[in-house]
């Protein structure tokens, strides 16, 4: 199975900011961990505000968290409020369910996830789907 390399994870950044600027996006910031929670990666284009490490990072730390995309964080949230308030509260706050975290996989195996923050939460999953697919890997958004 393909393992998430260093070299790898640049080429899922740098195609998603590829594909953000063929759609005009606003300045973005990208993390991807790998299965273990693990910061691999961060950057930050110009102009993107302070926060986007943190934003970035909950929503792929909570795909992490529950095996999906951030996407269906977002659901849990909405549909099991307490579920989602218990999580915050074990993971120090460090989830932030809205769609934007995306996880990665290889061979159907979670490996990583790319989280994604800078514009409207719909254009962030679109961008981070686009940035793993690019890199040969399977993308799970929720």
């Amino acid at each position: 199975m393909p393992s998430l390399t260093l070299a790898k994870t640049n080429e899922i950044i740098e195609a998603t900011f590829a594909k953000a600027k063929e759609i005009n996006l606003k300045p973005l910031g990208i993390v991807v961990f790998d299965a273990g929670g693990h910061v691999v990666a961060f950057q930050k284009q110009d102009g993107a505000s302070f926060l986007r490490f943190e934003i970035a990072s909950g929503k792929a730390y909570g795909a992490l968290a529950v095996g999906a995309g951030s996407r269906r964080v977002e659901a849990m949230a909405k549909e099991r409020p307490h579920f989602m308030q218990g999580l915050s509260g074990v993971s120090g706050g460090k989830v932030v369910p809205v769609a934007g975290g995306v996880l990665i996989r290889s061979q159907g195996e979670v490996i990583g996830a790319v989280g994604v923050s800078g514009d409207t939460s719909d254009n962030d999953e679109l961008v981070a789907i686009a940035g793993i697919q690019a890199a040969g890997f399977e993308a799970d958004g929720g």
